[in-house]
């Protein structure tokens, strides 16, 4: 077995086979939690979830309500444990938790078993504290992650979540075997995008090296198809860079975050190439004129090459997110590793005295 300590882009490289593996594997991944959701004509389907497992979820969101028709309701476990638990006989609830650790996911098995429903956890380890709570535990398909900051498993979860959709639509009737076959092979495909994206990042980061290395804050947009790898650009960035990082729906950074805009602000952008790109194209043009530090995911030519990420079109829109998300780890890692930010501030340990978040075992694992 290898010693080499394993970085976040490690596993950002190993993310397309995964995903190519999962997609081959697709039916037996999938398999017990399609035959859960199958025992009833379920109409909606409450995904809970924190974190890095939050965005992967909105990353399949519309792609889940397109293929398997149904509603799709994203909930924090900290919401759903005290505030929104009213689900009917036909609502589909699942846990997601990558390590199987996080005490505010295990609160929600817990929760789901005193509303006497079954409790479904979701997970990359199948021999986490999730184990002790869920009434079936799933293994997602992404394997152990060595290093904090999810990467892998954002887009292996988010991939899980659509061969979900699509196995079960298939299994109720709903796509033909040939169309099963052609969203498989688009998911599958979808990872050449990742890995251009992956080398057109790097290649971008060292065009604009002095920006990227000296942004003090960060604003990222995208809108439906992309809002979750938005979530998940911003969570990076604030996580590993340590600067402030927020996400926002495209239109919606008009009405107030954009009044505090100057020239040193750093700004984000991904365009959807669908009926919302002009308008996207034209926030993005409007920021330039007041700050240099606004970047693009695109291949619209009114923006020029210094400051645009391209790619290579997929047929699937509802795929965008689990390709373009590859930017923002791969950049966020390029800056952390030149500033050497790893560490955090001294007091962070004396943080972690004071609250926890993720169950003992894990902790004594982590030490």
């Amino acid at each position: 077995m290898s010693d080499k300590k394993m970085t976040m882009l490690d596993y950002v490289y190993e993310t397309p086979q995964a995903v190519r593996n999962n997609v081959k594997n697709s039916f037996n991944i999938t398999k017990n939690l399609v035959d859960l959701f199958l025992k009833k004509d379920y109409k909606r389907l409450w995904i809970i979830a924190s974190g890095s497992s939050y965005n992967a979820s909105q990353c399949a969101k519309l792609f889940i309500e397109k293929y398997l028709n149904i509603e799709v309701k994203i909930i924090s476990p900290f919401t759903f444990n005290y505030y929104e638990s009213n689900l009917k006989d036909d609502d589909f609830a699942i846990v997601i938790s990558q390590s199987g650790c996080s005490t505010n996911s295990i609160d929600s098995l817990k929760k789901l078993n005193e509303l006497k429903i079954e409790s479904i956890g979701v997970t990359a380890n199948l021999d986490s504290d999730f184990k002790d709570y869920a009434t079936h535990i799933i293994d997602y398909g992404c394997g152990i992650e060595t290093v904090g900051y999810v990467t892998k498993g954002v887009v292996t979860l988010s991939v899980f979540l659509m061969l979900f959709s699509v196995e079960a639509s298939y299994a109720k009737g709903n796509l033909t075997s040939e169309e099963k076959a052609m969203l498989l092979n688009q998911i599958s495909d979808s990872m050449s995008t990742y890995e251009e994206i992956t080398r057109n990042t790097l290649k971008l980061f060292k065009d604009n090296y002095k920006s990227f290395t000296s942004m003090t804050n960060a604003y990222v947009c995208g809108c439906g198809i992309s809002f979750g790898a938005a979530l998940e650009g911003a969570l990076k960035i604030g996580e590993t860079i340590q600067i402030p990082a927020v996400a926002y729906e495209a239109e919606e950074f008009l009405h107030g975050p954009n009044l505090q805009l100057n020239p040193l602000y750093t700004l984000f952008f991904i365009d959807n190439e669908d009926s919302t790109s002009q308008r996207t194209i034209e926030i993005y043009h409007a920021v330039r004129s007041i700050t240099d530090r606004a970047f693009i995911i695109t291949n619209n030519k009114t923006v020029d090459e210094q400051h645009a990420l391209r790619f290579t079109s997929q047929p699937n829109p509802y795929l965008k997110s689990i390709y373009t998300v590859a930017f923002f780890q791969v950049l966020s890692f390029m800056v952390t590793n030149e500033l050497h930010k790893w560490e955090k501030h001294p007091l962070y340990n004396k943080f972690k005295t004071l609250i926890s978040y993720k169950s003992k075992s894990y902790i004594d694992r982590e030490c």
